[in-house]
């Protein structure tokens, strides 16, 4: 089991910075892969970025490459997301969420925090 809770969300204006952190409890987090997802009003949840177990492979979606990044702090149990550049698309609740390899399905979900970015 992995239990999962989301901290850093606030409305910024376009163009500034702001870090999200995940921090888990479970003594699997070592062996999960992470990941943080977003969901906008009146849209459907979408997949942001994810770091695997290991923390040395990273992926995103085309939206944020180059001004999001993910990160694991293992002596913390954290997982990060640091924005940058932010536009007033990027407005949603962002939630962290985590899965066990080889399963696809990602199980464990925080509640969510929420980014506003006004333009």
């Amino acid at each position: 089991q992995v239990q999962l809770v989301e901290s850093g969300g606030g409305l910024v204006q376009a163009g500034d910075s702001l870090r999200l952190s995940c921090a888990a409890s479970g003594r699997t987090f070592n062996s999960v892969v992470m990941a943080w997802f977003r969901q906008a009003p009146g849209k459907v949840r979408e997949f942001v970025a994810a770091v695997s177990w290991s923390g040395d492979t990273t992926s995103y979606t085309d939206s944020v490459k180059g001004r999001f990044t993910i990160s694991r702090d293992y002596a913390k149990n954290t997982v990060v997301l640091q924005m940058k550049s932010l536009k007033p698309e990027d407005t949603a609740v962002y939630y962290c969420a985590a899965r066990s390899p080889p399963s696809s399905e990602y199980k464990y979900w925080g509640q969510g925090t929420q980014v506003t970015v006004s333009s």
